[in-house]
């Protein structure tokens, strides 16, 4: 097995860790990212398709408060846009009642999406690293320290470097990777009980010809609490030349199959627009819950959002040369796209001095 030599050792190609070999790649340092998947961005996982449309599976919306993201847009000079809610939603308050269109107040604070698909963010920063700084399909193992050194091993290959920095999901990490010697207690106790953000969701998405929706009368901001559906909202491109619907699927339906909530999905719809649902383009779904290397079952009842943000996890440990970063470790957001961007930068000023 040949052993891949590095100063920087980065696990994950999601937002933080991209966001990191990023802010690294001027130093006179090596720097690679070993990633799990067979693709980059973790968590943002934007479908595209043949009629110019898309579909974000993940991450997709960000506020006027998420500094730190709107910062790095501007530095990258991506553009965002407004997401659609119009001034009326459908509302299904009951199953014993018919849905009804209510109007909504005007929104002081809208939510924005990124212009192209949130993985034009994860794309164009990719697109500042060297070729091979990436490496895809190798999720590690075991790592090692000996002799001031930490050897990380995936199925086949031994990578050497003097820092790693996780950018796992703090569960994830204890869980699926072997230390020796092992991770301090405090961050050990604090990881097994920190929800993994998105992690037991279902993301549904469906695109159309036109976007029938915004007739008089009706919206594509759809709230219920009969659901499976619980809200949706207008996914279409800024360009307004593809047209969409994409909304949040109730996790409980994960061990069914894909057809099975394809039908729920068009059976609910059909409550508010007719049969016109059917003709739809493309279906696009992500059960977060089955994808491996982003959730696994917790051994205790855990809420969402806890322990993320928990300031156990920005305290360096095996000498200030491991670091455990990542969305749920950030001090401000924590869980959002901001909050993966502010935990990067958090760890390049901590690196910045010693390197």
């Amino acid at each position: 097995m040949t052993i891949v030599k590095t100063d920087v050792l980065i696990l994950g190609a999601g937002l933080t860790g991209l966001t990191l070999a990023y802010r690294l790649r001027n130093l006179p340092i090596t720097v690679k990212i070993v990633e799990a998947r067979d693709r980059i961005g973790g968590r943002i996982k934007t479908i595209y398709d043949a009629n110019g449309g898309s579909q974000e599976m993940g991450a997709t919306w960000l506020g006027r408060k998420h500094i730190s993201l709107f910062s790095l847009l501007k530095e990258l000079k991506l553009e965002t846009f407004i997401q659609i809610l119009g001034d009326k939603a459908v509302f299904e308050p009951i199953s014993t009642s018919p849905p009804q269109v209510v109007s909504l107040p005007p929104n002081s604070d809208p939510s924005f999406r990124i212009k192209g698909g949130t993985s034009n963010l994860i794309n164009t920063l990719a697109s500042h690293l060297s070729e091979g700084q990436i490496i895809t399909g190798q999720p590690i193992q075991s790592i090692t320290k000996e002799k001031g050194a930490f050897y990380a091993k995936s199925r086949d290959q031994l990578y050497r470097s003097k820092i790693v920095v996780s950018t796992l999901p703090p569960y994830l990490l204890t869980k699926t990777i072997e230390f020796n010697p092992s991770l301090p207690s405090s961050i050990n106790a604090t990881a097994a009980k920190t929800h993994t953000w998105m992690g037991e969701s279902i993301k549904v998405g469906l695109t159309y010809k036109t976007p029938f929706w915004r007739a008089d009368n009706t919206s594509g901001t759809i709230v219920s609490n009969v659901g499976p559906i619980p809200e949706m909202y207008d996914h279409s491109n800024v360009e307004e030349t593809a047209f969409g619907l994409k909304g949040f699927f109730n996790g409980s339906y994960f061990s069914i199959t894909k057809e099975e909530r394809l039908a729920l999905v068009l059976k609910q719809l059909e409550k508010y627009y007719g049969p016109q649902v059917r003709d739809y383009l493309t279906y696009e779904e992500t059960v977060w819950r089955n994808e491996p290397y982003t959730f696994m079952a917790y051994d205790t009842h855990l809420l969402p959002h806890q322990n993320n943000g928990h300031p156990a996890f920005r305290k360096a440990c095996f000498s200030g040369q491991f670091f455990a970063a990542g969305s749920e470790t950030a001090k401000s957001h924590p869980g959002y796209m901001d909050g993966a961007i502010s935990s990067a930068n958090f760890v390049f000023e901590e690196l910045k001095g010693s390197l």
